[in-house]
């Protein structure tokens, strides 16, 4: 039996009644199980499953959380203020990043620290480095459900790495399996996230460019690199507020690259940018209805979430949608004062690319220099 598979079983077996997950790539094939095989629902924020495990354990439910590291963090408030303060009980399952084969230098810091954190924060916990502790997950539900607290389990992905087999295949909103969204039903993307920015390269060049974390940093480098492309390695939600810092002190033209799964986590970064109306930024918001960056699992932009009338609802006065080429290139180049925010609708998709070669210090000196240069 695979070690996912196990993992599953374990968790039946302890009666989890409920799943709230955001996905990580390195556990893609048992987030993909938990989906097929539990009640579910997908996060746009971790710490917004921490709020709807709560109202499930008072509607007397045994609820779980399927996190990364990194993620973790966004939590530890909400565990604190209202799972800890309430005394309610919640099992976590976390992907463990950072101390095992990381090739991501932004899942280090906290990945390494996170045993240290819970310790911190009183939170119990136990590690997952082989096969032979995976029954400290069934005794960590019992204890969770038994006496009414916060059980971690960090599950290191040595665990995982050697899993194979395929996962569920998303099709592009329109393709006939899922339901279009409004603003979708007329427009069939075409086109995937690494061809939008092999399209929009010149546009890029010479602007101050923030891209979103993940494959996107990957292809933007691929197709577009300049040492003022701000490639983001971690922090994901933060794409469009790092923009919006930026412009505010430099008269340079400032894009964002960001995603559906990003902005998704931190829509009330679109509210301040509408409310401080930088002329000079704009928001590429690239929507393929899925967390592209780990294993293609559907956001809410896939089914019912439509960004462009999210960003109007915020504030933003000029906004498009595009998932044509030659009309996306014209919008682009009529743009003028800003804010903008363009809603470039894309096939689900990933360009087979390799890690960043640069460093987060290399990347941030090469941004500083662009700027000031």
């Amino acid at each position: 039996m695979k070690t996912s598979q196990e993992i599953s079983r374990i968790l039946k077996d302890s009666g989890v009644s409920l799943f709230t997950t955001l996905p990580c790539e390195k556990v893609k094939h048992l987030y993909s199980l938990i989906c097929q095989d539990f009640r579910h629902v997908g996060l746009s924020r971790e710490e917004e499953g921490v709020g709807i495990c709560a109202g499930a354990y008072l509607a007397r439910a045994k609820p779980a959380m399927l996190v990364q590291s990194s993620g973790f963090g966004n939590m530890a408030n909400a565990l604190c203020s209202l799972t800890k303060t309430y005394q309610l009980s919640l099992l976590i399952l976390v992907s463990w990043r950072g101390v095992y084969k990381e090739k991501v230098p932004a899942q280090i810091p906290l990945g390494k620290r996170l045993p240290r954190v819970l310790e911190a924060l009183d939170i119990s916990y136990s590690a997952l480095e082989s096969h032979d502790d995976l029954p400290q997950i069934g005794e960590a539900a019992r204890e969770a459900y038994s006496h009414n607290t916060i059980q971690v389990v960090l599950i290191s992905p040595n665990l995982m790495e050697n899993e194979e087999g395929s996962l569920p295949r998303i099709e592009a909103a329109g393709g006939g399996k899922i339901p279009p969204i409004p603003g979708r039903a007329k427009m069939r993307p075409s086109l995937t996230r690494f061809e939008i920015l092999k399209t929009i390269a010149p546009f890029l060049e010479g602007k101050i460019v923030v891209c979103n974390l993940g494959m996107p940093c990957r292809e933007l480098f691929k197709v577009a690199h300049q040492k003022s492309n701000f490639y983001m390695l971690g922090s994901m939600g933060l794409a469009s507020s790092i923009g919006l810092g930026i412009s505010l002190f430099t008269r340079r033209q400032v894009v964002v690259i960001d995603g559906n799964g990003s902005l998704l986590m931190n829509l009330g970064s679109l509210a301040t940018i509408a409310r401080e109306k930088p002329p000079n930024l704009t928001i590429l918001a690239i929507d393929n209805g899925v967390h592209g960056s780990t294993g293609n699992q559907p956001t809410a932009t896939m089914h019912q979430a439509d960004l462009e009338l999210i960003a109007r609802g915020a504030g933003f006065k000029k906004t498009f949608k595009e998932a044509e080429p030659k009309q996306l290139l014209s919008t682009l180049q009529g743009l003028g004062g800003g804010p903008s925010f363009v809603h470039i609708l894309t096939k689900p998709g990933d360009a087979d690319l390799p890690y960043l070669p640069l460093s987060p210090i290399e990347i941030r000196d090469d941004v500083i220099e662009a700027i000031t240069g």
